[in-house]
């Protein structure tokens, strides 16, 4: 008889509450919990499916090792005596900064991971972390530190009290909201206009959220930059301004208007294609709302200019009075406050550059798109070895071609996952970590130590099931890896000696352990405690959650701003000098107006490149990608729906199946992200599909990043297009040769 137990989602910032069915040591359901204090009974279809990814018998159960092309199983310690001594040698020959690290996002959504996984760098001694933020969102970090003093101080939306909403770029319906715990997203949309309030939705594509609510405003691809700027230059013009919090929480506002002088609607439009009188009606309507905010996500991260749009945002919603005030934007407390804490010991704020290109380094990561340089590029610090933990660089990171051919010259790559992916395919070892489901754990760093959810709730969960194989957490794994390389964690010894301390009198299995590893509910407990947020056992008795104290408005100028004056900066000098590139730029768009341009998809069933391995998100006309164009764009260039097109950039030409799309804007193209599995050896069901990768496209390397944050220019580039001369050959995962 199955037993029911009650936790919480860990694939995205949502953490939807959850009802399990465990029967024997099987999940065989899950359901939204219906009594959860914050998600009121949602879940979307990803994470009510997640158990049959875990169970796929594709799943790593013990550690691999590759010779050549020949895989073996091996167990742990072999696997950590190879990799400690490979470790070691680097380390001792190279040094440490020759050992580097990729952090993907499945790492983020646990509470020990990340915290252990720079505890291992930090005790190599090594700088060289790269994290998959610089591909969706490092921007927000860049400017955060800039403007409020610390990356992590991340104003967001009050949607529960917000009467006028717009969105730029964002898609919540389908993607959910960027850092930000909103769960059930279309009844939060609808309750702003339900109570007479506004949305708008600024996106190339009329999305599943501009369909559920509010009004949609076609926007050219990469144009959102001249959109902000023509939206302040009309904020400043009304005059509707909180001068009173301007002069006293504020400084550099001397700046803006001479910012944004040359680009008012009417010019601006001619780029943007936003009709002058649509975009004063937008700001007639932020500025008349009793509480507003704009927000933004990845469609305007990606692009080129994503710091300039985000410092923009914030300037906004900062001098109209909207920052820290209810139905407007807050800055929420986490269950300790991480930012002071971080702020005091220098955590995430260093302020050093990267070996190839100088870029900046940004929650003390490195750009992923210098990664493939880093390691082909001879000298000091060359990067030799490389660990990947809960990412799959290969599918999303720029120019996968060339870091492909990179990650072939490694003298060692280490991949922490649940499955052989494409990273992972050419992975010297591979290290099978648990599931969400066979470890116990707290809520991610965002909702934990920021606060960052539109209800204020905290919760804990055990582990539900036990490993069927020989998998470990990753903080175990973590804590073995440096006992095999002779270093401790975080560079102390008395933490590495009580880690392995406690690991051996948890292991092998005791009572009351679910893996072979540390004592997980033991260490939540010690963080919980020591962040002030009680008890994990009298946590876990709040089985639905247990609320927080509200966010408070007034709770953030002139308390909890970080930078050295504790005034907000609305004009960093690196932002107004990076602004002085902007008419350079607009001439370019100008110029390019003809051209198609690229920009990402996302689809209910596909999570990143997590989900293609589950049979039933990839059946019937879900077995491949496609090519959407509106079909006036796709007419004149002889494509019809069904048909192959080669989509072409200096970088490479992917072929790919042609989706006809009425709601795309003339002169936008879509491509989902997340395929091109045939090279993954270990995905049965995935390597079957037909995608192509659509980041094969983008480039890489430090003259095509954007400077100020390292960001990859990931949608919204030019493309060239034209019928193919044949169907997709499946083994082209590499794609076709370059374009000349």
């Amino acid at each position: 008889m199955a037993e029911t137990h009650s936790t919480f989602c860990r694939i995205c910032e949502a953490l939807c509450g959850l009802e399990v069915d465990v029967e024997g040591n099987t999940v065989v359901d899950i359901r939204p919990d219906d009594k959860h204090v914050a998600t009121r009974g949602f879940g979307c279809l990803k994470g009510l499916k997640q158990h049959k990814m875990y169970a796929s018998p594709d799943r790593l159960t013990q550690p691999e090792a590759r010779v050549g092309n020949t895989w073996s199983k091996v167990s742990w310690e072999q696997a950590l005596s190879g990799i400690g001594a490979q470790v070691r040698q680097i380390r001792d020959q190279h040094g440490a900064d020759a050992i580097a690290m990729y952090v993907g996002t499945a790492a983020g959504f646990s509470a020990l991971h990340p915290i252990f996984a720079q505890g291992f760098m930090t005790g190599l001694g090594s700088r060289s972390l790269y994290s998959s933020s610089t591909q969706d969102c490092a921007n927000k970090f860049a400017v955060s530190r800039m403007m409020y003093g610390f990356p992590f101080t991340l104003p967001f939306p009050d949607v529960r009290r917000t009467n006028c909403l717009i969105i730029v770029g964002a898609n919540p319906v389908v993607s959910k909201w960027s850092f930000l715990q909103v769960p059930n997203p279309t009844q939060h949309l609808r309750e702003i206009t339900a109570r007479g309030g506004n949305v708008w939705v600024v996106d190339p594509r009329r999305t599943e959220t501009a369909k559920a609510t509010g009004e949609h405003v076609f926007i050219r691809p990469n144009t959102d930059v001249f959109f902000y700027l023509s939206f302040l230059h009309e904020v400043l013009k009304s005059g509707k301004l909180a001068q009173a919090r301007i002069q006293q929480h504020m400084r550099g506002f001397a700046s803006l208007e001479p910012l944004v002088r040359d680009y008012p609607a009417e010019r601006t439009s001619a780029v943007t294609t936003i009709a002058p009188d649509t975009l004063k009606r937008m700001v007639a309507d932020y500025l008349k709302a009793d509480g507003a905010a704009l927000y933004s996500s990845t469609g305007v991260n990606m692009g080129s200019d994503g710091s300039l749009c985000y410092w923009l945002q914030e300037v906004i919603n900062a001098i109209t009075g909207n920052l820290d005030r209810h139905g407007g934007t807050l800055v929420g407390r986490g269950v300790f406050d991480f930012p002071k804490m971080g702020k005091k010991s220098g955590t995430l704020l260093r302020n050093d550059t990267s070996r190839v290109g100088g870029l900046p380094s940004v929650n003390d990561a490195f750009p992923g798109g210098v990664l493939a340089d880093e390691i082909l590029t001879e000298g000091p610090k060359q990067v030799r070895a490389l660990f990947v933990t809960g990412g799959n660089p290969l599918i999303t990171m720029p120019n996968s071609g060339k870091l492909r051919r990179a990650f072939e010259k490694l003298e060692l790559l280490v991949t922490l996952d649940i499955y052989k992916n494409e990273t992972g395919s050419l992975a010297h070892y591979l290290l099978p970590a648990t599931s969400p489901f066979e470890r116990a754990d707290l809520p991610f760093i965002f909702p934990f130590a920021l606060g960052l959810q539109a209800k204020p709730y905290t919760q804990a969960t055990r582990a539900l099931i036990k490993p069927e194989g020989q998998q470990r957490d990753e903080a175990t794994i973590y804590v073995d890896l440096c006992k095999a390389a002779g270093i401790s964690l975080f560079g102390s010894r008395a933490a590495q000696k009580l880690l392995e301390g406690l690991r051996s009198s948890w292991s092998p299995l005791k009572k009351g352990a679910v893996a072979d590893g540390l004592p997980q509910e033991t260490l939540l407990a010690m963080m919980l405690r020591a962040a002030g947020g009680g008890s994990f056992e009298e946590l876990l008795r709040h089985k639905h959650g247990r609320e927080r104290a509200d966010h408070r408005p007034a709770d953030f100028l002139g308390s909890r701003v970080l930078t050295d004056d504790g005034k907000v900066d609305l004009a960093p000098s690196l932002l107004l000098e990076k602004a002085k590139q902007l008419p350079q730029r607009f001439e370019l768009e100008d110029k390019d107006r003809r051209r198609l341009k690229l920009i990402t998809k996302r689809a209910i069933t596909t999570h990143n490149s997590w989900t293609h391995n589950l049979p039933e998100f990839v059946d019937k006309d879900r077995t491949t990608n496609y090519l959407y164009m509106h079909p006036e764009d796709a007419s004149p260039l002889g494509l019809v729906e069904g048909g192959y097109a080669d989509v072409s950039t200096a970088a490479a030409t992917v072929r790919i199946p042609v989706k006809l799309h009425k709601e795309l804007m003339r002169g936008t193209v879509a491509i989902p992200h997340g395929w091109g599995h045939q090279h993954a050896t270990g995905l049965s069901v995935a390597n079957k599909t037909t995608g192509v990768n659509v980041n094969l496209l983008a480039l890489d390397g430090p003259e095509n990043l954007e400077s100020i944050s390292g960001m990859a220019h990931l949608s919204g580039f030019n493309v060239d297009i034209v019928p193919a001369a044949g169907p997709l050959d499946p083994s082209s995962w590499s794609g076709l040769p370059a374009a000349e």
